[in-house]
């Protein structure tokens, strides 16, 4: 796993809704906006799998996501690259359901995407386009 520094995470949490990118078996791509995405420490994210479809399907086949970030005031923009874990029962599970409950209780909380950040790239265009940061 890879450490996200501080103006990662501070532009991820700036990022609302949160483009998730996953791609089946095959390769077809699929990009969502999610909504509930929490920062667990410096390697890893929880996501809140709400209303997953194509996702979900994807996930299972390729454990991979790609997510994307951009804050307009500092001007910064990253790619975090990662596997996850989908839990459907247990602590992980549990905790999302707290959380997520806590903003709605209407939401169905399906399952906790737990994502591991391996890879961070500079999504910003100019020189430093595509550089590996992590």
């Amino acid at each position: 796993m890879a450490r996200m520094p501080e103006d990662v995470k501070q532009t991820l949490e700036k990022q609302k809704p949160v483009p998730i990118a996953t791609a089946s078996k095959n390769g077809v791509p699929n990009v969502v906006f999610i909504g509930l995405l929490k920062i667990l420490d410096d390697e890893r994210l929880l996501i809140a799998d709400n209303f997953f479809n194509k996702t979900a399907a994807n996930l299972q086949e390729n454990p991979k996501m790609s997510i994307v970030c951009y804050n307009s005031e500092t001007k910064k923009s990253f790619q975090i690259k990662g596997s996850v874990e989908v839990h459907r029962s247990g602590p992980i599970y549990e905790d999302m359901i707290k959380w997520v409950h806590g903003v709605n209780p209407k939401l169905p909380a399906k399952a906790a995407v737990l994502f591991k950040v391996e890879e961070i790239y500079n999504a910003m265009w100019g020189p430093g386009a595509g550089e590996r940061i992590v």
